[in-house]
């Protein structure tokens, strides 16, 4: 059963900057199951002024209702209390925490391929990432990725081992750092080996490279050009290629005791790096 009541506006309705007075307006409150309703009727002079503007307006405010609802829905459907829906929430507009890890092979090592599914933009109009691939041993896990890190936005993906060390990627548009390159950029168009590392090793290290970088090599894996470079200190291992629209830069890294200790794996996790 459902009650309503007409009465009159003592408010101006703004349209497209015409003000509609309260004389042309009513306003219709119902109560349906204990649920009030308000409705906003223009008078029958000025009906045919506000109908579209009112279908408009009633549209808008449905779409923010089921907003509002599949918020409340998931804040209060099967959890203990508002805080944990937000969570829910909070996780679910996270960056692509989406698994891509292999099962181990024989010898405990695992692949990482970044999922298609995976967001990540980095931009209006930059086209989907082109996926990566590397691999690490059994005990490396993905870490959170965080815009306060020192990459920024751009840092794309971190792992982590409290044994061996970490390693980050970076996936960077080849617009910021050099014209022309279109949309099918080769590392070797950017610049040589020497060029590259000192213009964009500050980025991964946080410092100046100079003087640092003690091995610079050129590999070629499936016609793509990888450049690879060692520093220390700190003690890191980059490799630098570009696909796409965007360069990539593969950084693993770990402390001195980690260095000597697991030299081997952390270098064969920095060969592996592929743009697949």
């Amino acid at each position: 059963m459902g009650t309503s009541l007409f009465t009159s506006c003592n408010f101006s309705w703004r349209y497209h900057q015409q003000i509609i007075p309260s004389s042309h307006m009513l306003t219709q409150c119902s109560l349906e199951n204990g649920i009030s309703t308000t409705k906003v009727i223009p008078d029958s002079g000025e009906r045919k002024v506000v109908d579209g503007g009112i279908e408009k307006w009633t549209g808008l405010m449905k779409r923010r209702s089921v907003l509002v609802s599949g918020v409340s829905l998931i804040s209060s459907t099967g959890l203990g209390s508002p805080r944990e829906g937000l969570a829910v929430v909070k996780q679910g507009l996270l960056a692509g925490r989406i698994p891509g890890l292999s099962e181990p092979d024989e010898q405990g090592w695992r692949t990482y391929r970044r999922p298609d599914e995976k967001s990540g933009g980095h931009g209006v109009g930059w086209s989907p990432i082109i996926p990566y691939a590397f691999s690490v041993p059994q005990d490396w896990e993905e870490v959170p990725v965080s815009i306060a890190d020192l990459g920024g936005t751009e840092i794309d993906l971190r792992f982590g081992s409290s044994k061996e060390g970490k390693l980050f990627v970076i996936v960077a548009p080849v617009l910021r750092f050099s014209d022309g390159l279109g949309d099918n950029a080769k590392i070797e168009l950017i610049g040589p080996p020497d060029k590259v590392i000192n213009a964009f090793g500050p980025e991964v290290i946080g410092e100046n490279v100079e003087g640092k970088v003690i091995s610079m090599n050129v590999a070629e894996h499936s016609g793509r050009t990888y450049y690879q470079y060692e520093l220390e200190p700190p003690h890191a291992l980059i490799t630098a290629t570009a696909a796409g629209n965007r360069l990539y830069l593969f950084n693993v890294t770990a402390s001195g005791l980690q260095w000597k200790r697991h030299y081997s794996d952390l270098k064969r996790i920095s060969d592996s790096f592929r743009v697949v």
